[in-house]
């Protein structure tokens, strides 16, 4: 049975050992400064950046510092706000921005936070959100409204990220690529459809995730084993390219094909993060006067505005959600993650003291 934490502790996921994995253990509970805002955790959803920190893989090793509280992605309640808090009070349901941003630099002074040149992500700079407790500063809390599912506010963040690629560029009578069936490129498969794009074609080889993609807004998906890319343009009548490329797989391949099946002036969304040692065709680029743009973040709070109001307007992301478990059995959210045949998982944060193994 868990037991339950004693006073002035909490129960978090830890990296407690440099060497794979996550440790469910007792640490202090976070303070609240004068402008913070102590959020009760309900439910968290697991990212592939957790991923990475629970595999430890060489981006792991070198970014996170061993005894850190990992996860970004979250929804709760306020149970404690700062003397000078205002607009939040004790028990309102909060999500909120992973990016701490400094507030003095150009880019945020101009309000464009989402180039902040020194932003501290929660859960990788800072302690983060698979906690009891969270505590970030009232100007990253977002106020939740009972007219969305809860758990779809736990993954407001990597919804964001496909918003705020997605909705760069004009969509309506627009054909789209998609390249790489992840979570956020699903969901941005899904934006995209809703958002009146004509033909959006999703590219991956994972035919469970090609599958949840079709059932989310892909008009055609593309397993790269077995089709070429350019056979399916053909199929579906397309003869000058894509207007809009969403390269969302971080994979060198994929960010090729898509320069290479782009119309002459073709608007690219560069989210998936490639390797150093990728290489750009910038003669492609630049003969076909593409535009390729780097996405990182979320606009704040353009893109959150932008998510609450979609969903109310009738967009279904919830089938991106395809397993929940009890915190207790956080190693089978990320055994689910790392086979690659899920979509979002949800860990519930709110029995961790009733119960368990």
């Amino acid at each position: 049975m868990m037991e339950k934490a004693k006073d002035g502790m909490m129960l978090a996921l830890v990296k407690e050992k440099p060497e794979e994995g996550l440790w469910l253990k007792e640490v202090p509970i976070p303070s609240v400064g004068p402008n913070d805002v102590k959020i009760k955790i309900h439910k968290t959803a697991i990212c592939g950046t957790d991923v990475h920190i629970y595999q430890w893989n060489q981006w792991a090793k070198d970014t996170i510092p061993i005894g850190l509280t990992a996860g970004h992605e979250y929804v709760g309640e306020v149970v404690e706000t700062g003397e000078a808090v205002q607009g939040f009070k004790v028990g309102d349901l909060v999500s909120g921005e992973g990016h701490i941003t400094c507030g003095k630099c150009r880019n945020c002074l101009e309000g464009h936070k989402e180039n902040c040149r020194d932003a501290k992500g929660v859960g990788v700079n800072r302690n983060g959100a698979f906690a009891e407790y969270l505590v970030i500063p009232q100007s990253n809390v977002w106020p939740c409204t009972s007219r969305i599912p809860e758990e779809l506010y736990a993954i407001f963040d990597p919804f964001g990220n496909a918003t705020h690629a997605t909705l760069h560029y004009d969509l309506i009578g627009e054909d789209v690529l998609v390249t790489g069936a992840g979570p956020i490129g699903i969901m941005a498969a899904a934006i995209a459809k809703f958002g009146g794009a004509r033909h959006i074609v999703v590219t991956d080889m994972n035919e469970y995730r090609l599958d949840l993609a079709k059932k989310l807004g892909a008009t055609r998906t593309v397993n790269l084993k077995e089709e070429s890319l350019r056979d399916v343009m053909n199929e579906i009548g397309m003869r000058e390219g894509f207007d809009v490329g969403l390269e969302m797989s971080g994979a060198p391949a994929g960010l090729s094909d898509m320069i290479r099946n782009m119309k002459n002036g073709g608007h690219i969304s560069l989210l998936g993060l490639q390797p150093k040692e990728s290489k750009v065709d910038l003669e492609k680029v630049i003969f076909s006067g593409l535009v390729l743009r780097g996405i990182y973040g979320r606009k704040v709070w353009d893109t959150w505005y932008k998510m609450s109001t979609m969903i109310q307007a009738g967009l279904d992301i919830s089938g991106i959600i395809t397993h929940r478990f009890d915190i207790q059995d956080y190693e089978k959210g990320f055994a689910a993650m790392i086979s690659g045949n899920s979509g979002k998982v949800i860990l519930d944060w709110t029995k961790i003291h009733e119960g368990g193994r």
